[in-house]
């Protein structure tokens, strides 16, 4: 039984086009042909067009494809051998670039240049996932709070930033201990770390009114990567999160309401 292009196109997840190019070259043409007349490829071919698209997929140019089918004496292992590494390094450049592409973003969040020793030395084990950070501006990107944030945080100097960690770090310590300590959360003691929490944006970063806070407050119940950025993973409790969610909403409750 033969199969058409058309067929071919359709089950093998390639164009027409790309079969009728592989056909003009002598990488893979028809072998059979209907009763009409028409092309058809057999079993054989289909085979053969498995070992090309494998190939492709490897990213192996088209004549060394060729190469490999046609000549019996050619060794693919050893053809395999040598894209592995040529890929091995591309990753390699790849993974370089990544690097670059997250310290340039880093410094767009943050505004200061900081080499990686100096990253750590400020902000330990806190964080900025990219991927949380893009998903983050582009939710709330037409916001005047946010962008505000992020211009004034392109301000702040490296001394600016140790000072800013060194005051989260020491709310973060007392917030966690409140949270060991079975202090309920809408308790007195955990509003005011909550109101802490709320000056310490306010004073470096935005304005931040209570329901401001409890927008954010919400990302930090439901998305672990926006908790790390004030709780880094290996300082958090189960439970810890939404503790201090419902800690901020009571704050806000308790500073809308009258003296």
């Amino acid at each position: 039984m033969g199969y058409s292009v058309g067929q071919v196109s359709g089950f093998a997840g390639i164009t027409v086009r790309t079969l009728h190019h592989y056909d003009k070259t002598g990488l893979l043409s028809p072998s059979d042909r209907s009763p009409a007349g028409y092309r058809l490829y057999s079993d054989p071919d289909l085979a053969r067009l498995q070992q090309i698209l494998f190939y492709r997929e490897l990213g192996f140019p088209l004549d060394e494809i060729a190469t490999i089918l046609e000549d019996p004496q050619a060794n693919a292992l050893d053809h395999l051998r040598a894209r592995h590494r040529l890929l091995t390094e591309q990753i390699t450049t790849l993974q370089r670039l990544v690097e670059v592409a997250e310290h340039a973003m880093e410094v767009q969040q943050t505004g200061v240049e900081l080499t990686p020793e100096e990253r750590f030395e400020v902000f330990g084990e806190v964080t900025f996932d990219l991927t949380y950070a893009t998903q983050a501006h582009l939710k709330w990107q037409h916001h005047e709070g946010h962008q505000r944030s992020m211009a004034r945080a392109a301000t702040h100097s490296k001394e600016d930033w140790t000072t800013i960690m060194a005051e989260a770090a020491g709310w973060r310590l007392r917030l966690t201990a409140a949270f060991d300590a079975g202090e309920p959360p809408d308790g007195e003691r955990a509003m005011d770390l909550a109101e802490e929490h709320r000056q310490h944006i306010s004073r470096w970063f935005t304005p931040c009114p209570t329901d401001m806070h409890g927008r954010i407050a919400d990302d930090f119940a439901t998305d672990t990567r926006a908790f790390a950025l004030v709780v880094p993973p290996t300082a958090q409790r189960p439970g810890l999160a939404p503790y201090l969610h419902t800690a901020v909403h009571a704050n806000a409750v308790r500073r809308s309401s009258p003296a």
